[in-house]
């Protein structure tokens, strides 16, 4: 039986294989393109390698003055958002799972409706409500709209985390005298931690790839604009700098790669515990 299933597993593995090649390409040819000299970046026959690497495209991205700026923005944008609609949305999962009152199911399918909304159309409404509570040029534009466009899918997925803890567990930790604050953080809170971290990766990977707000939000001030607008900065109007878009573009890349790194094994937990639920 093991025999007339291992061709297949064969195929299937190969076929994995090749998916993963064909997704992890792009990522390789960016990170060529880094390294490559300016002439072979312009040749009219691309290699898929280079003998002669340089560094010359990452000291132009090093060099420009606002980048190290608009880092630290882009940082502190998604630190923020990863943060609060990790807080928020464990208090409101806990509500929506553990206590009943009216409206609760329209609110959830209200979350499920706002996922299927397009973010580009509503983005002209978002910059005049922004205009009118006086954040356009500041990272708050960029903070709030992340941040509830993060809140409905969070709320939805740790909902499952929540429910899967028994009450039981709560009406133990009452009699033995914890009260709710108390059991809320120390006992509930460490159960959903899994949760929080795979909710936690797309809002930070979300909010880091931004450019449609920082394009509509950050108008004039650029000290406030996040690193995705840096790679404008190689655009020219009489030649693109390729080799300084791929390497601002890897620059932009590593710190996802450092933040999976540090949560990959929170991450599968909490993707396989919210599969089981």
């Amino acid at each position: 039986m093991r025999l007339l299933h291992r061709p297949w597993r064969l195929a299937a593995e190969a076929f994995a294989l090749l998916t993963a090649a064909v997704v992890a390409f792009p990522l390789y040819w960016m990170v060529l393109s880094a390294f490559k000299p300016a002439g072979e970046i312009q040749s009219d026959s691309p290699r898929p390698w280079t003998l002669a690497p340089s560094l010359d495209s990452f000291r132009r991205v090093f060099q420009q003055e606002e980048f190290g700026r608009y880092f630290l923005n882009s940082l502190l944008v998604a630190g923020s958002v990863v943060v609060l609609s990790a807080l928020i949305a464990f208090l409101a999962a806990t509500a929506v799972t553990r206590f009943t009152f009216r409206f609760r199911t329209t609110l959830l399918i209200m979350f499920l409706v706002a996922q299927m909304v397009p973010v580009e159309a509503l983005t002209i409404p978002l910059f005049f409500q922004m205009r009118d509570f006086g954040l356009l040029n500041t990272l708050g534009a960029l903070i709030l709209p992340h941040l509830a466009f993060s809140l409905p899918f969070a709320v939805w997925m740790l909902r499952g985390f929540v429910k899967a803890v028994p009450e039981a567990l709560e009406e133990a930790a009452l009699i033995d005298g914890a009260g709710r604050a108390r059991f809320l953080w120390q006992i509930l809170f460490p159960l959903v931690f899994p949760g929080l971290v795979a909710t936690s990766v797309f809002s930070f990977i979300s909010t880091w790839n931004d450019f449609l707000f920082a394009k509509s939000f950050i108008i004039s001030d650029t000290s406030q604009s996040t690193l995705p607008m840096a790679l404008l900065l190689f655009f020219k109007p009489e030649e693109n700098d390729w080799g300084g878009i791929m390497a601002a573009s890897t620059v932009m890349t590593v710190p996802v790669l450092v933040f999976f790194v540090l949560v990959q094994r929170r991450l599968v937990s909490g993707l396989g515990g919210a599969v089981k639920d």
